[in-house]
């Protein structure tokens, strides 16, 4: 009932004034607030002016915004869904092109507002268990008829597992593309208040983050480029490795 894929596909249209992808899933410790600041960094890498607005009370976005020295990404803190509705407007009076919302892991009045506000939406982390848990977030992203696609985030560098659970969610046509890989370089960049594009940006984690962004951004365009499939995906990780 909610493979719609079809919504992923579309013609490439008029660009809004600023595009909002929101990060969801019911269930914490999937790294969402490491891709939103990932995805973040390398839409400004790529020429947008972005702000990533925090409604998860654990605060590791706001956290990671004190310790940086880069003014960009904005970061700003949202505490209800009232105050995220006119973020948004002030982020199009501000002249802002993209907004990331990284959402707590509970299934609450932001979260929800979060995904009606969304032009995509990216649930994060989709092993079995992960998806069970994230059902309450494709209900809602159902129910506002929301394009989304999976992240297959944190995946083992070694081994099939990934694989395997991406090829079957290409098979339906819910995978993000590039899967990204458990590295070192993630949890490094956070510490030092850097994205990991700007803390190695020659490293695979960091190509791996800009094909994401990539991917992202022609699906909210509506002008998809091909795809590598994801065991194309995975045999070329493998040789760089």
């Amino acid at each position: 009932m909610l493979d719609d894929s079809s919504r992923l596909e579309r013609q490439p249209r008029k660009r809004k004034a600023v595009w909002t992808i929101t990060l969801a899933s019911q269930k914490g410790g999937t790294g969402k607030s490491t891709l939103s600041i990932g995805l973040a960094v390398a839409a400004v890498e790529d020429g947008e002016r972005v702000c990533m607005l925090e409604t998860d009370a654990q605060g590791t976005i706001l956290n990671w915004g004190i310790r940086r020295a880069n003014p960009d990404p904005a970061v700003e803190r949202i505490t209800d869904r009232f105050q995220l509705e006119r973020a948004l407007r002030v982020l199009m009076r501000r002249s802002y092109t993209l907004a990331i919302i990284d959402t707590p892991g509970s299934d609450n009045d932001i979260t929800t507002a979060a995904i009606r506000m969304a032009d995509l939406c990216l649930p994060a982390r989709p092993s079995l268990a992960d998806i069970e848990a994230a059902y309450p977030t494709l209900l809602a992203i159902h129910r506002f008829d929301k394009a989304f696609a999976f992240v297959l985030n944190q995946a083992p560098v070694r081994g099939q597992r990934p694989a395997h659970v991406a090829t079957g969610l290409n098979g339906v046509g819910v995978l993000a593309l590039p899967y990204i890989a458990l590295r070192n370089d993630h949890m490094d960049s956070l510490a030092a208040g850097l994205a990991v594009s700007e803390f190695a940006p020659d490293g695979i984690a960091a190509a791996e983050v800009r094909a994401l962004w990539a991917w992202s951004k022609h699906k909210l365009t509506g002008a998809a480029p091909a795809e590598k499939s994801a065991p194309e995906l995975a045999r070329a990780a493998t040789a760089t490795r």
